[in-house]
């Protein structure tokens, strides 16, 4: 009897200590399950897809501030380094965010990476991604910023260039009017009155063309011209000023070549470079215009002997406004738009134009555009 008892109780120790050890182990497996959950956190299904298709920067971050998930974009931006969110601004809004529960938007000048000096501004959007993440977004706005700076500077640009002119119209016309019984100052303020008033007429024909030129992406009516007639047409409007300083105009052979685009804007951007050859050449000395064509380009050349331009004023001698001797572009009527207008002229047509030039050894100045009947069988699929 009592030996059932003594089995009985065993059986029923051994039933409790059964249940103890498999309630451990299922307490043990959810506490296992948790901590894995926190090391390896598991972000929300779809992320992936919807980061795939945004074209703003995405970062989703854990309560550590560890990346879980970023976009090719934040990458490329310099946001993301090694699975860390580079900027600390970037990681204060985020503990924000957390803190708050709210969305948040701001605008920010961030560095371009760990280690470049190059900054970006960008607008960056906060908000809380289920209880645990927080999904950053990031757009680039570093162009239009520099687009608006650009705007204003070239308003700012266009007053001060339009006060010279202004100005000095005023003060000859006041002059011409004290002088009234003096025939020869009458006449030499008139003279300068004339220069001064076509000089800024010149000056605001320019900005206008700029102007419509920087809001054209394309051509409207583009159509097949010989690049030969572009550039004669070209030369003859600065005969008159070059044989006024005995410099010598020497066209190369024609070459035969076609271009397609908008003759009168092609006129002009070749006549621009002319123009500049002729006024920076000292008298009696010579500017070449040739024109080449291979594989598909075709290269309009002006070539001139003047005083030449100085290495570090190359990079800037398209800019608006910029004059490589102020003193002497002024004397020689010029604006600082001409080559400006080649320029986007140039892109329009989807060429490119370049220059060489050595101080004391004149300049060299080439736009190179497609040709025409290349860009045909190019399209067609033919072989040319």
């Amino acid at each position: 009897m009592e030996s059932s008892w003594l089995v009985l109780v065993s059986l029923a120790l051994g039933l409790m200590v059964g249940a103890g050890f498999i309630s451990l182990l299922q307490i043990a497996e959810r506490h296992g399950r948790r901590a894995s959950e926190v090391v390896n956190p598991a972000v929300p299904d779809g992320i992936d897809q919807v980061l795939d298709a945004l074209d703003t920067a995405a970062v989703v971050l854990d309560p550590s501030n560890n990346v879980m998930k970023t976009s090719p974009a934040a990458v490329s931006m310099g946001m993301v380094w090694n699975r860390q969110i580079v900027h600390p601004e970037l990681l204060e809004l985020a503990g924000k965010v957390r803190r708050s529960g709210e969305p948040i938007a701001e605008d920010l000048i961030l560095s371009r990476g760990p280690f470049g000096d190059a900054s970006m501004r960008v607008r960056v959007r906060l908000a809380t991604l289920g209880a645990r993440y927080v999904l950053l977004l990031a757009e680039d706005r570093t162009e239009a910023f520099r687009l608006d700076e650009v705007r204003r500077d070239f308003v700012a640009n266009i007053s001060h260039e339009l006060k010279t002119p202004i100005a000095a119209v005023g003060l000859l016309a006041e002059a011409l009017n004290q002088a009234a019984d003096e025939p020869v100052q009458v006449r030499r303020f008139a003279s300068r009155l004339t220069t001064e008033s076509g000089r800024l007429t010149r000056l605001t024909q320019e900005i206008i063309e700029l102007s419509r030129l920087q809001a054209q992406d394309s051509l409207s009516e583009p159509e097949d011209l010989p690049i030969d007639d572009v550039v004669a047409a070209a030369v003859d409007q600065s005969r008159v000023v070059a044989d006024a300083a005995r410099i010598t105009l020497a066209v190369g052979q024609p070459s035969g070549a076609l271009v397609t685009g908008d003759e009168r804007l092609l006129v002009m951007a070749v006549h621009n470079l002319v123009a500049n050859a002729v006024h920076y050449s000292a008298e009696g000395s010579r500017v070449g215009v040739g024109v080449r064509h291979h594989d598909g380009v075709v290269e309009v050349t002006v070539t001139d002997q003047g005083v030449g331009i100085q290495e570090a004023d190359l990079d800037r001698i398209f800019e608006r406004f910029f004059r490589v001797d102020q003193a002497r572009s002024r004397h020689t009527g010029g604006t600082g738009l001409g080559l400006s207008i080649v320029k986007h002229i140039v892109q329009i047509h989807g060429g490119d134009i370049r220059v060489w030039s050595q101080p004391g050894s004149g300049s060299t100045f080439t736009i190179r555009l497609p040709e025409a009947s290349h860009t045909a069988l190019a399209t067609k699929g033919e072989t040319p």
